[in-house]
Parts: structure tokens; sequence; C-alpha cells
């Protein structure tokens, strides 16, 4: 008979929950540790902040040659860049730190102006193994990728350790792998945007992943100016404060839950909830 175990920890700043059923402790003690082990693996190699990742090493022009997995995550985020609009851009990140600097909105208004040139996924290039950018400014960041992959990377870690039942709750980005044991699907609440603390409606999964973006959750202080920590080329404020979307992984629900929180008009087959 199935057990439930429980397992949180932090990962790139954020709690984590896996809920895990398994016939043994040993079984999900290895399953969660798999896990939290390649949680670790991907925060280091992608995390914005550390001169030793892979992702600084690329923003500095010292990394040309791409391993694999970051080539398909780049090619990857380049089509949700042309899939959305144009609205999903790693390349933000060229603006990103004008908004965590003490300036006033003048010279935020001046800097975000002389940076936008640079914005977009086109402005680099992928040949063969290589990354080529167009210019010395361009940045990428997928500190709004890698978590969502990150959840993909651990569902497909507890298929192979032949768990089929769980829940991975990596900070809002959640996938339910299979049923309960006792047949129910796995319930997930949306948190209501005008009062964080209640939920405003209860959403039934079942081999599938629900990411929410919301906007009230943080916010940059510029000036006297409360921005979003949702960054756009073209809009200082989202149109909605929460959007849910329901979809087949982790990562395509949250690139259309950040898109759609900035352009509500941006088409999508996966189930979306607007709050």
């Amino acid at each position: 008979m199935m057990k439930k175990y429980v397992y949180q920890f932090e990962a790139m700043t954020t709690p984590c929950e896996l809920i895990l059923y398994a016939n043994n402790k040993t079984l999900a003690d290895t399953s969660a540790k798999a896990v939290l082990n390649e949680a670790k693996r991907l925060e280091y190699k992608y995390n914005y902040f550390s001169q030793n990742s892979v992702v600084t090493q690329i923003n500095q022009r010292t990394l040309i040659v791409l391993d694999q997995e970051t080539k398909d995550i780049l090619q990857r985020a380049k089509k949700y860049y042309t899939e959305t609009n144009k609205v999903f851009d790693i390349t933000l990140a060229t603006i990103k730190n004008i908004y965590v600097e003490e300036v006033d909105s003048t010279v935020l208004k001046e800097k975000k102006e002389h940076l936008l040139t640079y914005v977009g996924c086109e402005h680099f290039s992928i040949k063969k193994n290589k990354i080529y950018f167009d210019n010395p400014y361009t940045k990428i960041d997928l500190g709004g990728f890698v978590k969502e992959y990150v959840v993909d990377r651990g569902v497909k870690i507890l298929k192979k350790h032949k768990i089929t039942s769980a829940l991975i709750n990596f900070g809002g980005d959640i996938y339910a792998l299979g049923k309960k044991p006792d047949g129910e699907q796995f319930r997930i609440g949306i948190k209501n945007p005008l009062e964080p603390s209640k939920y405003a409606c209860e959403e039934t999964l079942e081999n599938q992943a629900l990411t929410t973006s919301a906007s009230y959750e943080r916010k940059n202080k510029v000036g006297l100016q409360m921005h979003s920590h949702i960054l756009s080329k073209d809009k200082e404020t989202s149109l909605s404060r929460s959007v849910s979307v329901i979809s087949s992984n982790c990562v395509q629900s949250g690139v259309y839950a950040t898109a759609l929180m900035v352009d509500l008009h941006i088409k999508t087959n996966h189930k979306t909830i607007i709050l």
C-alpha cells in the first residue's frame, strides 16, 4: 500500500514541496533527493547573479560554445518569444538592472530608452552549438524559465524512479503526476489577488501543470513609483493581478502565464484563469 511522503526545501530562493506516494520510504527518499539535486544543479548553472553561471558567462561574452541543454533551452525560449508576439522575452534582462538601481524615474526612463534598442531575441542567434550577439549590450536571464524547467525535469526523474503519484510545487509552479492513490485528482487552490491569504477558486489536475503569475507578489521601487517585477518592453504595469495557466508542462504554463500578464490578447489553447 502506498504511503504519503512530504519533503520541503528551498531552491532558487523559493520554498519547494514534494508530495510523493510510494510503497516504501527508501524509494520516496531516493526520488526526492534526486529531484533536489537536479534543482540545485540547475540553480547553480543558470543563476543570473552568480559570476560562475552559464548565464553570466554568456552575458559577459566569455562563453560562446553551448552545451546541448543550454542550447535547447535558448532555442525553446526563442520559440516562445515568437509564439507570444515577442512578449515573453529572456532579453528583458538588458533593462533589468536599472529597476533595482537607486535612480529617479527620469533617469530610469533615459536609461531604458537607450537599452530598449538592444532588447529582443532577434539580437542573438544560435548556429550549430555557438551563440552570437549582434551587439555588446543584450543580456539574457532564464529566471522566468528555469524554475518551471526544474519542475518538468523533476517529473521526468520521478517517472524514472517509478513514482506514479506525486505533486511538485516550486513556489506556485506546480505539476500533478497521475492521481492520488485513492483515484482522486489533485486539487489546487488559486489565491485571490485581492486577499492573497484566501483562495479565489480551485482546479483539479492530473498529469498537468499549473503556474500562476501575479503582479501583487513582488514589486520594484524606483524613486516614488512602484513597478511590477514582470518586465515589459512597452508597458509599465500589468493588465491583471493574476493569471494562471494549465497545460501539459510547467515551462509552457509559466511562459503563457507571464506573457498574458502583459498582453491578455495573446492566443493560447491552454486553460487560463484570469483574476
